[in-house]
Parts: C-alpha cells; structure tokens; sequence
C-alpha cells in the first residue's frame, strides 16, 4: 500500500472519494476542512492499494508530532470504501502503524465515527484496531433519537410541550443568521460564560458552502426569536449543534416546543435525531443536568469513541 499526505491539488479527488465512501460527511469535504485551515496543521492521509486505487481516507491534522483524526471536527476516522473488504483495513492500519515510523509520529488520536452516520455496515476499523492493540484512551456519550421506534417523552418534557403549545408559539426555519446569532451567543456567554465555537462570518460561510446540511429554526414570539436550533443533517441523521433559549423561552417551554416540532414534524421521515454529547473533562465527568433533558424526549446514548495508536 502507499500512504500519501494529502495536498491541495488532491481537492478533486478527496471530495469525491468523500461523496462515494460509505460513511460520508459533509465534515470530511474540503470546503468545510479548510474553512479553518489556519488554526491546525492538516496532515490528511490518502491511502492506495497495490492497484494504485484509492481504498481510505484519513482526515488529520498534526500537533507536536501526534496526528488527530480530527482536532477541528467532532469525529473524524477513516473514510472507506464501499469495497473495501476487512483484510484490506486490516492492511491500511497495520501500513498506517508503518507510516508512523518512517515520519516519526509519535501517536494517533483516532476519534471514531458513530454508527448513525455509516451508510451501510462499517465497522472493519474497529476489528483492526484491536488486531493492532490501540487502546480505547476516551468515550463520550451522546443522546439519540430513533424516529421510527420513539420512547415517549417525560412528564416534565410533556407538560412543556404543552405549555409551548398553548403560548401560541410559532416555529419556522430562519434566513435571519445575524439575529439568531447574537441571540445564541448572548444566552451562551449568560447562562455558560462561553462564545459559540464558530463565528458569525464562519457560520455564514459554512452555511453558504452547505445550505443543504445546515439549517437554522426558531420559536418566535411577537415576531421575535426566543428559542433557536443549528440543525446538522447528514443523510438519514440530524445533529442539533447549537440550541438556545432566552429567559422568556425558559417561561414558555420555547425549546421544547422547537425540539417537539423538529421531532414529529421537520424530521419525522429521517432515521435518527442526535443531540450531542453530554460529557466534560475528556468524558470523566456526565453532566446529568444536560443530559436528563436530552433523555426526557427519549433520546438513548451511542458513544464517541477515541483510539491511540501506536508505531
């Protein structure tokens, strides 16, 4: 197999390998890897067969010798193709290893894709990487919906539907990114005391990039935004990046209305609603706040798992 560092005149070819692979995302297209190029050093890894063919990619970036899969996406992993047969991954990690050694990297963050984003079974890294000893160093857990076979909602999430329902709410997709921009980052730097990982000229971009992907909704009231959702889609699967709730959308069960609509109506027909991960200091510590209400709607955990790999 040859092991070759991706390089920008590669564009073509990674994207459309990336379309074609059996656990595609938008994540892994280079529109949305390079929009924050400057902050990490990409080391993106391409990987041949001996017939010359493209078989895997593996989105990374390189920090103090140790590449991460990747630093600047929630998950990264190896895009594989469909093809592909198992004995041939087994092939790719144990040449990864190789490729380790000839360029002095000391170790590789092997952050793993969860199963709801996978096309069709891809599972043949995780048989690899215990053929290869790495070692499971962090799991995270995130809360999932399957639409087509729902829990119902807690009382508590009921009662707030409910609520939502009878303040005469209304719930839409928004052009308006400015205005629910600076609503979200106004509820996170209240409630968390943070900023929102993306900028408003990132967001902006990203959604420009990728309007089919990225979708922001609202619950208004009086014509204004008091409640708010990023929804991700990818396939089959949403992922709500970023929620927000202002104090009167607390009063009024905004958010839960927004989530109850997002559920049975917007994204009814799609497999799986993904709410994200609930986990803090490297998934040690569960915040049970977070994820109680996550739970309340139904949503059961899948993990994010990551992997060091060594020469």
């Amino acid at each position: 197999m040859i092991i070759k560092k991706y390089q920008k005149e590669d564009n073509i070819i990674w994207d459309e390998f990336v379309s074609l692979s059996k656990n595609s995302h938008f994540f892994f297209l280079r529109k949305y890897m390079d929009y924050h190029s400057a902050r990490f050093h990409d080391h993106s890894l391409m990987i041949y067969d001996d017939k010359d063919s493209l078989i895997a990619l593996l989105p990374a970036n390189m920090t103090e010798n140790k590449l991460i899969s990747h630093q600047g996406l929630t998950f990264g992993g190896l895009l594989i193709k469909p093809s592909a047969k198992q004995s041939e991954i087994l092939s790719v990690f144990r040449n990864l290893q190789k490729y380790m050694s000839d360029n002095e990297v000391e170790s590789i963050l092997y952050k793993r894709m969860p199963y709801i984003y996978h096309d069709i079974p891809c599972d043949e890294d995780l048989y690899a990487l215990f053929r290869i000893n790495a070692k499971l160093i962090r799991r995270d857990v995130s809360s999932t919906i399957k639409l087509d076979h729902q829990i119902k909602y807690s009382t508590l999430r009921k009662r707030s539907v409910k609520k939502a329902k009878e303040s005469g709410l209304l719930y839409n997709e928004s052009s308006d990114i400015e205005a629910f921009w600076n609503n979200l980052t106004t509820v996170l730097k209240q409630i968390h005391g943070v900023d929102p990982v993306h900028t408003l000229d990132e967001i902006k971009l990203l959604q420009d990039n990728f309007p089919e992907n990225i979708k922001f909704y609202v619950g208004e009231k009086n014509n204004e935004q008091i409640a708010g959702a990023v929804l991700f889609e990818v396939g089959n699967t949403v992922h709500t990046q970023y929620l927000f709730n202002s104090e009167e959308g607390r009063q009024l069960g905004a958010l839960d209305g927004l989530i109850d609509f997002l559920i049975k109506e917007t994204y009814a027909d799609r497999t799986y609603f993904d709410f994200g991960i609930s986990n803090e200091e490297q998934g040690l510590v569960l915040n049970e706040g977070l994820i109680s209400q996550k739970e309340g709607f139904g949503a059961r955990a899948i993990v994010h798992d990551f992997y060091e790999i060594l020469p």
